[in-house]
C-alpha cells in the first residue's frame, strides 16, 4: 500500500498552505490540471487558483504543470495561469516528472506532486522519489480508464485522512 499512499491529502489545491509546504520542506510543485486546477476540459481555473499560484510565486516556490493530457489541452491552460508545462507526461511513469524536475532544477525530495488520482499522481510521485498531496476530485470525468482508476481508488481513499485547510 506504501506506493499508493500520498504524503498528505487535502480537499482542494487551494487548501495547500505555505505552512504545509514548509512542513514538507518543498521548493517546487508539479501540478496536474483536470480536477486539480480546473474542471476537466475547461480552460478556466477553479476559484482561488490564480491567487494560490501567485502566493506560491511570492514565496519563491517554483511551479510547473505536469499532465497526462495532450499539449493542445495543457499548453493553453498553462499559458492562461502563467506556468510552464509538461504535457503527455505518461504518469505514473517517472518520465514526465523527470522532465518537469529538470525545468525546476530541484532534487526529487524537495518536489511536491499535486493531483486528484492515486494511480497516476501519487504512484508516480512515489516512483520518482517525490512527495505528493492527493486532492478530492471535484468534478466527474468520463471515459473507461478514469472510471476504472476511480473504482480501484475506493479502498485506498478510505485509508487516507484528509487534512483540514492546509
Amino acid at each position: 500500500m506504501g506506493l499508493l499512499m500520498p504524503t498528505a491529502a487535502v480537499a482542494n489545491v487551494t487548501d495547500i498552505s505555505m505552512e504545509l509546504i514548509r512542513e514538507l520542506e518543498i521548493d517546487a510543485i508539479l501540478l496536474d490540471v483536470d480536477n486539480t486546477l480546473a474542471p476537466p476540459t475547461s480552460h478556466i481555473p477553479y476559484e482561488g487558483v490564480q491567487e494560490w499560484i501567485r502566493m506560491l510565486k511570492e514565496n519563491d516556490i517554483a511551479v510547473v504543470i505536469c499532465s497526462n493530457n495532450y499539449h493542445k489541452r495543457v499548453k493553453p491552460f498553462s499559458d492562461s495561469v502563467g506556468l510552464e508545462c509538461v504535457a503527455m507526461s505518461l504518469k505514473p511513469f517517472p518520465f514526465g516528472f523527470n522532465r518537469a524536475k529538470k525545468k525546476l532544477k530541484e532534487k526529487p525530495q524537495s518536489v511536491l506532486v499535486v493531483g486528484d488520482q492515486i494511480y497516476t499522481d501519487v504512484l508516480g510521485a512515489n516512483l520518482a522519489g517525490m512527495k505528493s498531496v492527493l486532492l478530492v476530485p471535484r468534478d466527474e470525468e468520463h471515459g473507461w480508464s478514469i472510471w476504472l482508476r476511480r473504482k480501484m481508488e475506493v479502498n485506498v481513499r478510505k485509508k487516507i485522512k484528509i487534512r483540514g485547510n492546509g
